[in-house]
């Protein structure tokens, strides 16, 4: 065969979570801010691709489709991705890694993926990019982040909940491939579902909102955004923090989590 069982590959990515908690913090934060990079690029794709769209079903489709290979460059190129190594709960649950080890990996990843989709964020927001279509795509791209930053504190913790279910069950099904092919749709399918869905993945959003957020402070951009009737006095940033960042953030530990937990269960639980 030439795949993993699934036994086979919550086993391996035991030992491979249980190696995530021992990199060095410099090897963290820069693998981190590579993960930040690849997620956040995707993000610009998906604005670039739908902002001439109204129909909301279709700028769904498009985006689940072209998001969707973010996650794939990040398992293949080694990135380290905070949402996916809450996975490493199994390595914990296993007893290979320890919850300080975990915690400590998932404080330093998600600095990282912070300073890579900053870095995204800021450059394309503030060298030009976001002029496209006479300044509509700085309106689509400030329309979606106020989308993000307003929903309910339970909503959009749900949502993320839902959305790292999916995210993590991509990272065991891309693993558990023992080819290019097969690891990049194995990753690409259930992050397509999330991204159709609609639900909220912390790192992703992290883009997506700051791209709002900086590019309000260019008047040209947000001369547009009021034209095109986007509520600028949404984009605040204690509106992203606690409509989006710390609420989304919570959910995608927990559901997470709870895929790390239920396959160690399955797989990997010792028999009393």
């Amino acid at each position: 065969m030439n795949l993993f069982t699934a036994a086979e590959t919550v086993a391996n990515y035991s030992g491979a979570g249980a190696a995530k908690t021992k990199l060095p913090i410099s090897k963290m934060l820069l693998l981190g801010i590579l993960s930040g990079f690849l997620i956040g690029v995707p993000a610009c794709v998906t604005n670039m691709a739908t902002y001439g769209i109204d129909n909301n079903s279709m700028v769904r489709m498009i985006s689940g489709l072209l998001f969707a290979f973010g996650l794939g460059t990040v398992v293949l190129s080694g990135a380290e991705l905070f949402t996916g190594n809450t996975l490493i709960s199994i390595s914990v649950l296993d007893k290979k890694a320890s919850l300080a080890g975990m915690l400590k990996n998932w404080f330093f990843v998600y600095i990282g993926n912070f300073v890579g989709s900053l870095l995204v964020a800021v450059i394309c927001a503030r060298f030009g990019w976001l002029s496209a279509g006479s300044n509509a795509l700085a309106a689509a791209s400030m329309r979606v982040a106020v989308g993000k930053m307003t929903m309910p504190f339970a909503n959009a913790f749900f949502m993320g909940i839902l959305c790292n279910a999916l995210v993590t069950m991509g990272v065991l099904l891309s693993l558990s491939g023992k080819d290019g092919v097969s690891r990049i749709l194995g990753a690409w399918a259930p992050v397509m579902f999330f991204v159709v869905c609609g639900f909220n993945h912390s790192i992703a959003d992290m883009t997506y909102c700051m791209l709002g957020l900086f590019a309000k402070g260019v008047p040209a951009y947000a001369e547009a955004a009021q034209a095109a009737g986007v509520a600028l006095e949404s984009l605040t940033w204690g509106n992203y923090f606690l409509g989006n960042l710390i609420p989304v953030t919570l959910g995608n530990i927990v559901g997470g989590v709870a895929i790390g937990w239920l396959m160690w269960f399955s797989y990997l639980r010792k028999a009393k």
